[in-house]
Formats: C-alpha cells, sequence, structure tokens
C-alpha cells in the first residue's frame, strides 16, 4: 500500500471538504434581496396579502424586546394607518446554502403618519427558509441604533 504524502492528503482534505459544502446558486442572493424588498414595501403599500406571501407560516419578528407573529404585524400595520414609510437598507451580507438563508444589514426607515413624521434607524438580521422553490422570512431581528 502506498503512502499520501502530505500535499496529496491535504489537497484531497480540501476536494473532501469543499464538496461536502453545499450548492449556492449565485442569483439566490438577489432573489432573497427581493423577497426583503417586498416585505418592506407591502407595509408602505399597506398590502397585507404581499406581507404574509414573504414570510413562512410560523414567521416571528423580535423588535426592541416586542415579540411579533405575523398576525399580530398585521395588526400593527392597520393601528397605525395612515401612514408612509420609506426603507433604506445597506450593509448587507448574505449567507445561503440549499434550503436556508440569512442576512446581516442596516435599515433606515423615514415614517409620515397624520400626526408627524419619524425617521428610525435599526440594525437587523433575518432568517429565510426555501418554501416549495421559494424564499420566505422565517425570522427577523431589529434593534434601533443607538
Amino acid at each position: 500500500m502506498k503512502k499520501l504524502t502530505i500535499p496529496v492528503f491535504v489537497a484531497l482534505l480540501l476536494l473532501f471538504l469543499t464538496a461536502a459544502r453545499p450548492y449556492q446558486q449565485t442569483d439566490d442572493a438577489t432573489k432573497i434581496k427581493a423577497v426583503l424588498d417586498n416585505f418592506f414595501d407591502s407595509i408602505n403599500t399597506h398590502d397585507i396579502a404581499q406581507f404574509k406571501s414573504t414570510t413562512t407560516d410560523d414567521f416571528i419578528l423580535y423588535e426592541d424586546g416586542r415579540l411579533w407573529n405575523i398576525d399580530s404585524a398585521v395588526m400593527n400595520i392597520k393601528r397605525n394607518l395612515p401612514f408612509s414609510v420609506k426603507y433604506q437598507m445597506s450593509n448587507l451580507k448574505f449567507f445561503v446554502d440549499t434550503k436556508s438563508a440569512d442576512v446581516t444589514y442596516t435599515n433606515h426607515g423615514d415614517f409620515t403618519f397624520a400626526q408627524g413624521s419619524a425617521s428610525i434607524d435599526w440594525i437587523e438580521s433575518a432568517t429565510f427558509r426555501k418554501v416549495n422553490g421559494e424564499w420566505k422570512i422565517n425570522f427577523l431581528g431589529a434593534t434601533v441604533r443607538k
């Protein structure tokens, strides 16, 4: 039996480790960003059907110590009507594998309400699951940036 030399062993080890990694589609980060954009756009347009279509059934939002599910988030949107909001995300960093993904980013929201306006900056992260071939948000965490 032949002994493997160190360079051959290292090359085989690297080949094994990279072959075991899940396949990453190059366009998935773009698809995930589109889901995130649609999620935030649906808040501005008050499009509840679109809002729900971007999330899993077990969606959870943690925002500054508050816990929201999809139903309580929808109630919060309705409770604050009328309003408009423009979100601007930056510093997005993605990780994608075959069935799950996550993104970290900063988010700025400019709100206009009947009684006035407000601007808020957050540090956020979101996780995604692939459901029936489509990416959906299953968790979003948001903390007001100090």
